[in-house]
């Protein structure tokens, strides 16, 4: 698409160069045949070109009306390509920015598990960047047209318009969806987008944001799955640097997502089991095989269990969470075949 704007460019430069060579030509004309001052023959010449059909500021001779009849002639042709050649790419423009958006709705419907964030805002940016470093397929919703130039420059996939809609959510794919933020600023949009989307998918994890201590239930009640309170957890982290300085210092040095950093791992038990049979913790052999430590648990039914024994039994649906050097991480990738 690029190679087609940069010819439109081209064409269109070519047409201002004609028509500033053919004022250029009219001008000098003018002046020399008919001498005319300066301002004289630049009326002319545009009158000429327009065909406005004003009279001449000074009757024409012979020679004066002969280079008229070339200048219309060469006008109209001129004219008429710079013309065209403007309402092309004005049409073709258009076109292209509908080829983009269907092309971006293709990949998007594509999608599947993938996470919508409603709100291109501080957190839903932050939310984006950190699916992009776990290459995790997302699709914003974001209802200010303004913002749209800021998700294109980040290249990401996003439907404009209201969440509220149905039309909106399901052009997302929200049925398809794993997960879904909402990280509107107002409570009151959070609490509906969130309603509007356990409606349509009963199954999906909602994750919302809230700003004030009221608003935590009704989002509960609504239908999220969890509600998170930025400004609660900034303030317990600036708090807990000062209580217990060292422990926030190695927590912050810890990642949970990106491509050779990461400390720490969530990982489902199926895909443990691709080696044989797991019945325990201890079966799987983890420290010896990888060098990673199981450091929690998460049964079929979401309870965690934090430093779990050895002997407790894996279920099915169940997950573990692991904790490493990022080679032993990428060990326990290999290990298992996780991608």
């Amino acid at each position: 698409m690029i190679p087609i704007i940069n010819l439109f460019k081209t064409k269109i430069y070519t047409a201002i160069f004609l028509m500033v060579a053919i004022l250029f030509v009219g001008i000098v004309g003018y002046m020399f045949l008919s001498n005319y001052s300066f301002v004289d023959a630049l009326y002319m010449t545009v009158i000429t070109m327009t065909t406005v059909g004003f009279g001449e500021v000074e009757p024409l001779n012979e020679q004066a009306r002969i280079f008229t009849i070339f200048l219309i002639l060469a006008s109209v042709v001129i004219v008429g390509y710079a013309l065209s050649v403007i309402t092309e790419y004005i049409l073709s423009k258009n076109n292209i920015e509908e080829l983009k958006y269907k092309k971006m709705q293709r990949q998007i419907d594509s999608f599947k598990n993938h996470v919508i964030i409603c709100g291109y805002g501080r957190n839903g940016k932050q939310a984006a960047r950190k699916l992009l470093a776990h290459k995790k397929p997302f699709v914003v919703i974001e209802k200010e047209k303004a913002i749209e130039e800021r998700l294109q420059m980040d290249d990401v996939p996003y439907v404009i318009g209201n969440a509220n809609e149905d039309e909106i959510l399901i052009q997302a794919g929200v049925h398809r969806a794993s997960s879904f933020i909402s990280a509107l600023p107002n409570d009151a949009d959070n609490l509906f987008v969130v309603l509007t989307t356990r409606q349509i998918n009963k199954d999906i994890n909602i994750i919302s944001r809230a700003s004030q201590d009221s608003s935590y239930e009704k989002l509960k009640f609504a239908g999220a799955n969890n509600v998170i309170m930025p400004d609660r957890i900034g303030g317990d982290h600036m708090a807990s640097l000062v209580v217990v300085p060292g422990l926030m210092e190695f927590i912050d040095n810890l990642s949970i997502v990106g491509k050779s950093n990461i400390n720490i791992e969530e990982i489902a038990v199926e895909k443990l089991s691709s080696k044989g049979a797991v019945g325990t913790i201890k079966d799987l052999d983890l420290r010896r095989k990888t060098g990673c430590t199981v450091i929690g648990y998460k049964d079929a039914n979401g309870e965690y269990t934090v430093n779990p024994e050895a002997e407790i039994r894996l279920e099915p649906e169940s997950k573990i969470i692991v904790l490493g050097r990022p080679e032993q991480i990428k060990a326990l990738n290999y290990e298992y075949n996780i991608d």
